[in-house]
C-alpha cells in the first residue's frame, strides 16, 4: 500500500476529522504512555499502515504517528480517529509548526548518518560557511540549472553535498546515469558532465548507494528534484536562485 496518502486513504481520513469533542474526550482519557498496540491498530482498508514510530504529542491522549513515507499524522489511543495535517502551538500569538520542527530534526539526524564518501561533494576553496544537502537527478532540467550555479555557491562559502534521487525509480535511465557518476573515478567531474547532458562512459554496475539514498529521500517525503535540505533541516523543494538561497542560509550580509 502506498502511503503518500493515496486518494482513498485521504478520503477515509477526511471523514475522520478530529473534532473539538474528540479533543475533549481524549483529554479526559489522557494516558501517560503510548498504547503498546496502537501501531497494529492503524489499519486502512484491511492493510496496515507502514508505521515507523509512535510518540506522545503535546495534546493529552493524542499520539504522533510517523510513517515510513516521512509523513506524520495524529491518532487517538485506539486508532479510531485520525488527523492528517500539521500540529501548531499558539505561543503568545506566534504560531509554531511543531510537526515541521520534528521533521526538520529527523532530516538532520538522517543526513548525519550519510558519510561524505557516499556523496558527491562540491566544496568551497576557502571557509565552509554552510552545507546544503541536495537530492538530485542528472536528467532533471532544474537540477542542471541549479548545478550551473554551484561554482557561485562555492564562492560564497556554501558547500553542496549531492545525494541521488532518480525520479523515475531504480529502473529508469536516471538511476543508471547516477550509477555511472558514482562509479566514476572522479565523481564531481562526472556529475558536472552528466548535468551538461554529456553521455558518460564506463560502468554503471559497481556497488553504489543510489538505491539507499533513493529510499532515504522517500523517507523524508521527497517527491521531486532538486530537493534541498538546509543545515537546520528545512526542506526546499525545487530550484532556488543563488541570492535567495544565500539569504535563506543567513549569509547575505
Amino acid at each position: 500500500m502506498s502511503m503518500s496518502l493515496s486518494s482513498s486513504l485521504r478520503a477515509l481520513l477526511t471523514g475522520a476529522v478530529l473534532s473539538g469533542a474528540m479533543l475533549t474526550s481524549a483529554a479526559c482519557a489522557a494516558q501517560d504512555d503510548v498504547p503498546a498496540d496502537l501501531a497494529s491498530r492503524l489499519v486502512v482498508n484491511g492493510q496496515s499502515m507502514p508505521v515507523r514510530a509512535v510518540e506522545k504529542s503535546p495534546l493529552p491522549g493524542i499520539y504522533e504517528v510517523q510513517l515510513e513515507s516521512g509523513q506524520t499524522l495524529y491518532s487517538d489511543g485506539e486508532g479510531k480517529y485520525l488527523l492528517v495535517g500539521d500540529l501548531y502551538h499558539n505561543d503568545d500569538g506566534n504560531m509554531v509548526n511543531l510537526t515541521e520542527q520534528k521533521q526538520q530534526q529527523h532530516r538532520v539526524e538522517l543526513l548525519k548518518q550519510v558519510p561524505d564518501e557516499e556523496t558527491v561533494v562540491f566544496r568551497p576553496a576557502g571557509e565552509v560557511k554552510a552545507v546544503v544537502n541536495v537530492f538530485t537527478d542528472t536528467t532533471c532540467p532544474y537540477c542542471r540549472k541549479f548545478h550551473e550555479e554551484v561554482p557561485e555557491l562555492n564562492k560564497r562559502g556554501i558547500e553542496v553535498r549531492y545525494l541521488a534521487f532518480p525520479r523515475a525509480g531504480m529502473e529508469g535511465e536516471g538511476a543508471r546515469e547516477l550509477s555511472r557518476v558514482w562509479c566514476s573515478d572522479n565523481r564531481s567531474e562526472a556529475m558536472t558532465a552528466a548535468k551538461k547532458g554529456k553521455k558518460l562512459k564506463g560502468t554503471a554496475s559497481c556497488e553504489t548507494p543510489i538505491e539507499k539514498q533513493f529510499a532515504l529521500g522517500k523517507q523524508m517525503a521527497i517527491q521531486g528534484t532538486p530537493a534541498l535540505i538546509l543545515p537546520d533541516g528545512r526542506m526546499i523543494p525545487g530550484y532556488v536562485p543563488v541570492d535567495r538561497l544565500t539569504s535563506m542560509l543567513g549569509l547575505d550580509n
